[in-house]
């Protein structure tokens, strides 16, 4: 089999493809032949030495991938060879072969390319999480997005909307009328304009039920005074630390440094609520994110959901995908095709 490996602390031309024997299924396990591998933002952070959750550097990153199981280990029913599914890796997933827990495999509806499924486990499960599980999002109520073309963005665009929430996100203006196609109610251009004092023109000083902010730094102070009472905030990552292809650590001291201090008394007295989202650190929790997994392909069945994919990278060019991200110019899903 290849495998891409992160092979030093750089920028994508340290992506590097090695060669490894095909693994063997262990007992539980299903091997799968890879067509299409999930980039996430979290493999940059890795990359650049900033993930605190990745092995030591060199590895293999990856959490998700789409493809054919060829082979089952002891107690898996052999009628999953030549099944189309779609799979949560810790890790390992840059791999044109893996193994992986069975029941961390699901099926692929039959209309879905293998592109657009690997494009919704980590980020559809972590807008799942944060609005459905611990946010409780009901209708009516009102939510804020950041970084809302990125591909946990259009999930959770899509995901509030289907509840019938109020919809405010941040994003380019080259990217406004794209998302309110997908139902995006008030599109902020972050680069023009201060999103709190916007956020809070828009609801007319009432303010919102659910921020979600992966930026970091200082949006997270500016987010939570976007909080209505009974508000939560929801942080889960800081991309503020990692603003280019390569390592800054002057990025990084700033953006830990411009973070806030959230008092319990103050917290206490405003009715609202900080929480911190790290899906990586959820991965033994099997049934839960197996639980998300199987609702958001439901929906995609159904023809509630879209899975957005913003550019397929063939294999051998993995640091174009990483790329793609640094840029900070994707629309939804950056996918590593097989």
């Amino acid at each position: 089999m290849r495998q891409i490996w992160i092979a030093k602390v750089g920028g994508p031309e340290v992506l590097e493809i090695r060669e490894a024997q095909d693994p063997v299924p262990a007992a539980g396990q299903v091997r799968v032949r890879v067509k299409a591998i999930g980039v996430n933002f979290a493999d940059t952070v890795a990359r650049v030495g900033f993930y605190q959750d990745a092995p030591p550097i060199p590895f293999v990153p990856g959490y998700e991938v789409a493809g054919v199981v060829d082979a089952v280990g002891e107690g898996v029913s052999p009628s999953r060879v030549g099944e189309r599914v779609v799979a949560l890796t810790r890790f390992g997933g840059y791999s044109d072969v893996v193994v992986t827990d069975s029941v961390g495999a699901a099926t692929l509806p039959a209309a879905l390319s293998f592109s657009a499924a690997v494009s919704l486990p980590v980020q559809w499960m972590t807008a799942w999480h944060m609005l459905v599980h611990l946010g409780n999002l009901q209708k009516g109520q009102r939510v804020l997005v950041q970084a809302a073309a990125g591909g946990v963005g259009v999930a959770a665009i899509q995901i509030a909307k289907r509840i019938g929430a109020e919809v405010i996100g941040c994003a380019s203006a080259g990217k406004h009328a794209r998302l309110k196609d997908l139902g995006l109610d008030h599109a902020i251009d972050y680069r023009t304009l201060d999103f709190e004092t916007e956020t809070l023109r828009l609801t007319g000083g009432k303010g919102v039920h659910i921020a979600l902010d992966a930026i970091g730094g200082a949006s997270f102070k500016k987010s939570y005074n976007c909080l209505a009472p009974t508000g939560k905030l929801m942080m889960f990552g800081a991309s503020a630390a990692t603003p280019g292809e390569q390592r800054s650590l002057l990025s990084g001291i700033k953006t830990i440094l411009t973070m806030p201090w959230f008092k319990p008394i103050d917290m206490l007295r405003a009715n609202k609520g900080v929480l911190g989202i790290n899906l990586g650190g959820l991965w033994h929790e099997t049934a839960l994110l197996r639980g998300y997994l199987d609702e958001v392909l439901a929906g995609v069945a159904a023809g509630h959901y879209k899975a957005i994919v913003d550019l397929e990278v063939p294999f051998e060019k993995a640091g174009d995908a990483h790329r793609r991200l640094a840029s900070r110019e994707n629309f939804g899903k950056v996918v590593i095709t097989v």
